[in-house]
């Protein structure tokens, strides 16, 4: 059982995935809701109101946090619960007939008890891409980011655009260069609210990098010693993971 406020988990002396006998001793218990999370491999889950306070070792942690202190495992349960239970807070009824939707029987999904209409998680995919031009890897600061703070170009897919496409489109949006081969790197689940990070690396084709002032101000080619002087994202992101490659063999 993962307990949830808002987007932070509770954790007690380290641990977050609580038995029923556990979560049951927990003090904040008294303001959960249970919503429904017993599916194949999927922890269960209770939300609770912010508590006026909490017991000894109790602590609520985001999911960055919660993966510095329990790895990748720890990461991806709690994201698949959390965005499970986002979706049930947050979509109740039918979007064309209106009507009262319930778990279904079969799988993940939720069926419209008037229309039969059945629903699933959405999930918005997004790819992410580390560029490389003659040693040196492309780096950009976004507007709404922390001064100082510099990461790889990444953005949502389009309806109908593969994913190769996607990564052109969006380094040639924001940055103005063409790229190529373009390869596959990994994937990470981001629960902010609902994305799936798709990474991948390319070369530098053409062009001249040029920030396109609304979303990216900053962005240029750095070498591996400037980088790693740099803010760049935290360990727990599939940015910095690319980021660590690059300066892996370099």
């Amino acid at each position: 059982m993962m307990i949830f406020c808002g987007n932070r988990i509770l954790t007690r002396n380290g641990q977050y995935n609580f038995d029923d006998s556990d979560s049951d001793s927990l003090t904040v218990i008294r303001d959960s809701r249970t919503l429904p999370g017993v599916w194949g491999n999927l922890p269960a889950w209770r939300e609770i109101e912010e508590p006026a306070s909490l017991a000894d070792g109790e602590r609520l942690i985001g999911l960055r946090d919660l993966w510095h202190m329990a790895g990748d495992k720890a990461f991806s349960e709690a994201s698949g619960a959390l965005q499970f239970a986002s979706w049930f807070m947050n979509a109740n009824y039918c979007s064309r007939c209106g009507g009262k939707i319930l778990p279904h029987d079969d799988d993940y999904g939720r069926e419209c008890e008037s229309c039969g209409a059945v629903f699933y998680a959405p999930i918005s995919p997004a790819v992410i891409t580390a560029v490389e031009k003659d040693g040196k890897l492309l780096l950009a600061h976004n507007a709404m980011w922390d001064e100082e703070r510099y990461s790889i170009i990444a953005g949502f897919v389009e309806p109908g655009e593969r994913l190769e496409e996607a990564v052109r489109r969006e380094i040639r949006e924001e940055v103005n260069i063409s790229v190529k081969g373009i390869k596959y790197f990994g994937s990470q689940t981001w629960p902010f609210p609902n994305s799936l990070m798709l990474g991948f690396t390319a070369e530098y084709e053409s062009g001249e990098v040029m920030p396109d002032g609304n979303e990216i101000l900053r962005a240029g080619f750095f070498g591996a010693d400037e980088i790693r002087k740099m803010n760049i994202p935290d360990k727990a992101s599939i940015a910095r993971k690319l980021i660590d490659k690059f300066l892996s063999e370099h």
